[in-house]
């Protein structure tokens, strides 16, 4: 008998009604449209390539130690020093500027777009309200699926592998930077407002540098999400590193998969210590601004 009632629900055609939505935006109405979109970010990635392969690898193994020395410390330095001369002893230095440069790429992207919006957040309940399940949406759905609608609307290459990499990669900086702000006190909050400061200075001046730890957490998970799901965009064509751990994993062979994935690691490594002594830096400046 319950059997029988279940068999009465009414099926829903979420299959038909979100095919039918592709074919509407896919559209020639839209077509111009996603080929500017393609265009503008095949690009960036172009130009961001252009530039890390610009010079002779170990001129750039010297560039990247110095930013990372005056962004973090001389141990981090060192460290990139070894990482990246490890990856040009692996013949990876090509592949591995090109993943570099789409991590760039993403997370500007993905942080012009989430912060901005955790701002908005902080300060309504009602964005908070909104934003939150679509948050929720975005993490917990398979990387694999943002695959799909971003070839069918960009085709294959550099371009829908970064409209994917930034969605998925997006939720860590809204909901960091939403929730650093709503950390701030209330009562620092109220002082700058009774000493005559306007809402935006009083953002721009105390709420912001007193939140900068926990955004720039956000930023470096973004950052770390990135990386992993550029690795799963060489699938449609991104090309990179995870180009190589893809071909190896295709024919089998365990040598060339390591190879893709030790370059990816070395990658990962430089950018969280860099990113995490960023964030440590800009806690201290929290400290003494409070």
């Amino acid at each position: 008998m319950v059997l029988a009632h279940l068999q009465q629900i009414p099926e829903i055609p979420l299959e038909s009604w979100v095919e039918s939505f592709v074919d509407f935006i896919t559209s020639e109405t839209f077509e111009g449209f996603f080929d500017a979109l393609e265009g503008s970010l095949n690009l960036l990635v172009d130009v961001l390539e252009g530039g890390l392969t610009a010079l002779p690898p170990l001129v750039m193994v010297v560039v990247f130690a110095v930013l990372a020395w005056l962004v973090s410390n001389w141990r981090i330095a060192l460290l990139t020093v070894a990482g990246l001369l490890l990856i040009q002893s692996l013949r990876l230095w090509e592949d591995a500027m090109l993943t570099l440069a789409l991590v760039i790429a993403s997370t500007a992207v993905a942080l012009v777009v989430g912060i901005p919006l955790g701002i908005v957040a902080a300060k309504s309940r009602g964005v908070e309200t909104v934003l939150r399940p679509v948050l929720d949406f975005m993490q917990t759905m398979p990387a694999f699926v943002y695959l799909v609608p971003a070839i069918v609307l960009l085709g294959l290459g550099a371009a829908p592998a970064l409209v994917a990499v930034v969605i998925f990669a997006m939720p860590p900086a809204v909901r960091l930077t939403m929730l650093g702000l709503q950390q701030v006190s209330k009562e620092t909050v109220e002082a700058a407002s009774a000493f005559g400061a306007t809402g935006w200075q009083t953002l721009r001046k105390v709420e912001l540098p007193l939140a900068m730890p926990t955004i720039m957490a956000g930023v470096n998970q973004v950052i770390m999400l990135s990386l992993s799901m550029v690795v799963i965009a060489a699938l449609i064509g991104a090309g990179g590193l995870g180009e190589e751990v893809y071909q190896g994993l295709s024919q089998l062979d365990v040598g060339k998969s390591f190879k893709g994935g030790l370059g990816i690691v070395i990658i990962a490594i430089l950018l969280d210590r860099i990113t995490r002594n960023i964030a440590r830096g800009k806690e201290k400046i929290g400290i003494k601004t409070a």
